[in-house]
């Protein structure tokens, strides 16, 4: 009895204390605010000072908590409204990235500032591309000067490593892309990517989540074309950029393409019609007779299933592209075309094993077709041929080669 009477108030002040300390740890950012308003305004522009105080400060107050309240501080000086809009309500500082001087170095110098605090404190790391996302949002609410040193810095920050690349997805917000500050800031951020790195390191993040191919989204939907891409970028001095854009939008004009020949092959649609719309999508991507042919080859031999058998899969390939051969003569008008081809077919007899001892009657195949001719066969066979499987395919075409040679004479 007395042990249950004695227990019972130590349960009830276990209980009383939990909603005490939840009431204490309700979301207050004002003190937070004015301990680091107050630091930043001892520290001034000495950038180093600025990142031992937020590095000290971390051990005193909750980052955690308020790291949104703390990028802000950072960035804007003062807490943001929705909009961009600095919260009247709050103590301010003016040393901050918006009052800072418009140049790289000094951009660069923010961006360590960043960099130390995010590597000392890991957990702010989620937290600090939120910020970001969220900035790219508000960029509406900012003056010029303050986008084009928060487009800087987000630039260098990108080719540091310090954020991803999928932070560029705030900037397809319709209302910033209508109007055109999405362009207008990509311009200052890549601009500083590639100084800080270069293209090649540009593409491989944008890549990396999948934004390669989102360029042309920065400009509304009416003005969403190569050519007025290529036309901003490239007088914008981003010509690099352009170049890139323009390669990624002809990689996936010809994914597209060769999706549609495969499924007018699997219909069975007659070759005449599949022809015609191959050279209309030839001219409006504007795709070179080599790269078509080779987009062909390949819809070609992927639109039936082979056989596993070498004895049975030579036969079958003979007979399907019998079936192909006019498509395959349309387009290769040109010497070079021709030997895109047997390249082609080079590699593939290499790559799919079954296919090895079938290589010689399908360019003989291919020859009586018209669709290759002695020349092209014999420029392969001196100094045109891939490395892959040369020996074996030099082999097998040596009496064809030494026939076509005799003709000749």
């Amino acid at each position: 009895m007395n042990n249950q009477k004695q227990q019972k108030p130590t349960l009830t002040g276990q209980r009383f204390k939990t909603r005490k300390r939840d009431e204490k740890e309700r979301f207050d950012p004002t003190q937070f605010q004015e301990s680091i308003v107050q630091g930043l305004n001892q520290t001034g522009t000495d950038l180093e000072a600025v990142a031992k105080f937020l590095d000290a400060s971390g051990a005193k107050l909750d980052y955690r908590r308020y790291a949104e309240t703390l990028f802000d501080i950072l960035v804007a000086g003062g807490m943001l409204a929705p909009g961009g809009t600095l919260s009247d309500d709050m103590t301010r500082t003016e040393f901050c990235l918006f009052t800072a001087q418009e140049d790289l170095e000094t951009m660069q110098a923010y961006a360590q500032v960043f960099n130390k605090l995010i590597r000392r404190y890991k957990y702010l790391e989620k937290g600090f591309e939120e910020e970001i996302k969220k900035l790219l949002l508000f960029l509406k609410g900012f003056t010029e000067s303050e986008r084009n040193k928060l487009a800087m810095l987000t630039g260098i920050l990108l080719a540091n490593g310090s954020i991803s690349a999928s932070i560029l997805i705030s900037l397809y917000n319709e209302n910033l892309v209508k109007e055109g500050v999405s362009a207008a800031f990509a311009v200052k951020l890549f601009k500083s990517w590639i100084h800080e790195k270069d293209i090649n390191s540009v593409a491989g993040s944008l890549r990396k989540v999948g934004m390669d191919n989102r360029l042309m989204e920065l400009f509304p939907a009416n003005k969403r074309s190569c050519e007025h891409f290529s036309k901003y970028f490239t007088d914008a001095g981003l010509k690099e950029l352009s170049d890139f854009a323009r390669n990624q939008q002809s990689i996936g004009a010809r994914k597209e393409l060769q999706k549609e020949l495969q499924e007018m092959m699997a219909r069975g649609d007659p070759q005449k019609e599949i022809i015609a719309f191959t050279k209309e999508e030839m001219k409006k991507a504007s795709l070179s007779e080599q790269a078509l042919i080779s987009i062909i080859w390949t819809s070609v031999m992927s639109s039936v299933e082979w056989n596993k058998k070498e004895e049975l899969v030579t036969e079958q390939a003979i007979k399907h592209l019998k079936q192909y051969s006019d498509l395959l003569k349309a387009f290769t008008s040109q010497g070079l075309s021709e030997l895109s081809l047997l390249l082609k077919i080079q590699e593939y007899c290499y790559d799919n094993i079954h296919f090895m001892k079938a290589f010689q009657k399908i360019v003989v195949l291919l020859y009586k077709a018209d669709v290759l001719s002695e020349e092209a066969i014999l420029k392969w066979y001196s100094e045109a041929h891939l490395a892959k499987g040369k020996s074996v395919f030099l082999e097998q075409m040596k009496k064809f080669v030494e026939w076509l040679k005799n003709a000749e004479e």
